[in-house]
């Protein structure tokens, strides 16, 4: 059987319905799409990332660009107690984010915002993730940049490292490439990590 995250799934039908003793089961006779809370912590770039997480023990989390929720549901998952911040560019998705902190998880937070123009002051956030994006942006360093501004600690950084489909890929880095952008943009430190198709790297900012 698929497993869901089911507290999470049923936050967003509360927040979605306005209703705060709303079910899953509610939900889906309401013809709400829940199938973005299924659970995928199992994938190896996500386990990889959680590992990572678990060893830095972060105070807070910005995540940018959280997207349908592949990372930002197995973090909100695997750490109860973790303020989050989410930023997403997308308004449905920056919609259903909010509507499962309306819906009950109130350590969760969402803005509309672009990840290379972030309204934040510097050092806001003890960890920044941004995870599956910089493929996307037309100015990745940029959105580097940014990232490593509002982190008082680290940067979490997650690209593919193999050619695939997706056609809203518009840059595939390799491990130099995405070191220099990162130093550019402000890096002191970076170690790396592989998984399958996937590159990961640790950034910790300047002084």
């Amino acid at each position: 059987m698929e497993r869901y995250f089911t507290e999470l799934a049923t936050a967003f039908v509360r927040g979605r319905l306005v209703n705060s003793t709303a079910g899953i089961q509610d939900g889906v006779e309401a013809g709400l799409r829940l199938h973005k809370f299924k659970a995928n912590a199992e994938l190896p770039r996500v386990r990889k990332v959680l590992g990572i997480l678990r060893s830095l023990q972060p105070d807070c989390v910005l995540d940018v660009g959280s997207g349908r929720g592949t990372f930002l549901w197995p973090l909100l998952e695997a750490f109860p107690e973790l303020p989050v911040t989410s930023i997403e560019l997308s308004e449905l998705r920056a919609r259903d984010i909010a509507a499962v902190c309306a819906g009950g998880v109130k350590r969760l937070s969402v803005a509309r915002m672009h990840a290379e123009h972030m309204a934040f002051r510097a050092r806001s956030f003890d960890v920044v993730t941004i995870l599956e994006v910089l493929e996307h942006l037309r100015n990745p360093q940029t959105a580097l940049a940014a990232s490593l501004r509002v982190a008082r600690r680290c940067v979490l950084v997650s690209v593919p490292s193999t050619p695939d489909d997706n056609p809203e890929h518009l840059h595939l880095f390799t491990q130099n490439q995405l070191e220099r952008m990162a130093l550019d943009a402000g890096a002191a430190h970076i170690t790396f990590e592989h998984v399958l198709n996937h590159r990961i790297a640790l950034l910790r900012p300047a002084a």
